[in-house]
């Protein structure tokens, strides 16, 4: 029988396991829980050091660590965005001075349309117009950032979009709209 500890263990592995190396771990983790047998009659128990359990955790530790230390940070299962964008802030490279923007080449007719009133209006420091609806306008993703949203909340920093857009939107099944101030 596997304790909670390890069977959390093996769990935080997910595809990991498939490797030699987890593999091994894993089995290490077996026949680690399976040298001691659990006895409900005897009111002894080792030290909660010397628990196979905690001993095995112990040595699960470093190896999870490493692994997630390897991720980068948005893949990391408990990073937050806050410290990315204190990252972003920290670098110099991370706050561009004002210019204008150059449009990508690779847009469609709707996403250049869109691209250009938001420019216009708004003077974005970045911005991504992509057609999510596979081709046929109907749907796009909005990412953009902007001195313009500076003070305002995410609603009032949407609705100005929409308001830029106009009755573009109007036509369309839907938009996916994420806003950012620099």
């Amino acid at each position: 029988m596997i304790c909670r500890t390890c069977l959390r263990a093996r769990a935080g592995l997910g595809a990991e396991a498939t490797r030699p190396a987890a593999r091994r771990l894993l089995q290490t983790i077996s026949t680690a829980t399976r040298t001691q047998p659990l006895s409900s009659s005897t009111s002894t128990h080792p030290p909660l050091s010397q628990s196979p359990p905690l001993a095995l955790f112990s040595r699960l530790q470093p190896l999870l660590r490493q692994r997630t230390a390897s991720l980068p940070p948005s893949r990391r299962p408990f990073s937050s965005s806050r410290v990315a964008a204190q990252e972003q802030e920290a670098s110099p490279a991370a706050t561009p001075a004002t210019s204008t923007l150059e449009k990508p080449d690779s847009l469609s007719d709707g996403e250049a349309q869109i691209w250009d009133r938001l420019v216009g209006e708004l003077e974005p420091v970045e911005l991504v117009v992509r057609d999510i609806s596979g081709g046929c306008g109907s749907m796009y993703m909005i990412d953009i950032t902007s001195e313009r949203f500076r003070g305002l909340n995410m609603l009032k920093q949407q609705r100005t979009v929409n308001a830029v857009l106009g009755d573009m939107v109007k036509e369309w099944h839907g938009v996916r709209v994420n806003t950012r101030v620099p």
